[in-house]
């Protein structure tokens, strides 16, 4: 029986429609088998990530000793709905330098050798800054739930529910994780040529306005505290992504031809 051969890559990077379903396959299932691998993990060591995520709260409850506040699973149910989803929310984590790379490496068309340089440059920085977001999201959770249990009035209790309680903790998390990745495409749009770091700094102030709202809509919470602390780092990180972007347009500018220069009116050199 005749064996099947794979048609050889191009080297320009080019894939017909068909290439790019099945390409688009293979690193979806590699994404997937990888979260999946680290959900099992996780699931392992639930107890202790159980804790760790509970830490935040159980500081407000250890140092509120008069407050009548507790967390309760309200449904025979829910304590395995909460080892799945707990365990879930920590495989994305950790399997996040995975499946970004897949995320990239599909966008980037074909990986020239070239590409592969610039993807592994964007994973060098787009996960240790997920990863800080998470963090910065982690750190800043008991002055959070300070501010909002805080709120509740003299006699009233915070009986919450472990489903309602991790889903907040998670997406608080997650809301951090995600934004700090904001410069990242930021610098993706300007190695495209669509963002020039001209266009950057002129608009740094309606960015800034923009960064601010973000802030508010993204968060879980509506304290200006947590608003102030995800927003103030996001502004660091565009005055960051302008600096890189201003540096490859200065490589840019070093690489381009001499005759791209000259008026459409006028002789060029060749």
């Amino acid at each position: 029986m005749a064996r099947l051969r794979r048609r050889p890559r191009d080297p320009e990077g080019r894939m017909t429609l068909a290439e790019h379903f099945r390409e688009f396959r293979r690193r979806l299932f590699i994404a997937a088998a990888t979260v999946f691998v680290s959900a099992v993990v996780a699931g392992i060591y639930y107890e202790p990530i159980f804790e760790f995520l509970k830490a935040p709260f159980q500081q407000y409850a250890d140092a509120n000793p008069q407050s009548d506040i507790s967390i309760n699973f309200a449904e025979a149910t829910s304590a395995f709905s909460n080892l799945i989803s707990l365990s879930i929310f920590i495989g994305v984590i950790a399997s996040s330098p995975i499946w970004m790379y897949q995320f990239w490496a599909f966008i980037v068309p074909g990986l020239t050798r070239k590409e592969k340089r610039i993807s592994l440059t964007f994973i060098a920085s787009t996960v240790p800054l997920f990863l800080l977001g998470c963090w910065l999201g982690y750190t800043i959770l008991p002055q959070s739930l300070s501010i909002l249990y805080g709120l509740s009035p003299a006699g009233t209790s915070n009986i919450q529910a472990a489903s309602m309680y991790f889903s907040f903790v998670t997406r608080f998390i997650l809301v951090f994780g995600l934004g700090f990745l904001f410069p990242v495409f930021l610098v993706g749009l300007n190695l495209i040529g669509a963002l020039p770091a001209k266009r950057l700094i002129a608009g740094w102030r309606f960015a800034i306005v923009a960064i601010f709202v973000f802030a508010a809509v993204a968060t879980p919470t509506a304290d200006p505290f947590t608003m102030f602390v995800f927003a103030a780092p996001l502004c660091v990180l565009y005055f960051g992504a302008w600096a890189v972007c201003r540096v490859l347009d200065k490589r840019k500018a070093a690489n381009r031809p001499d005759w791209l220069d000259v008026d459409d009116t006028e002789a060029s050199p060749l």
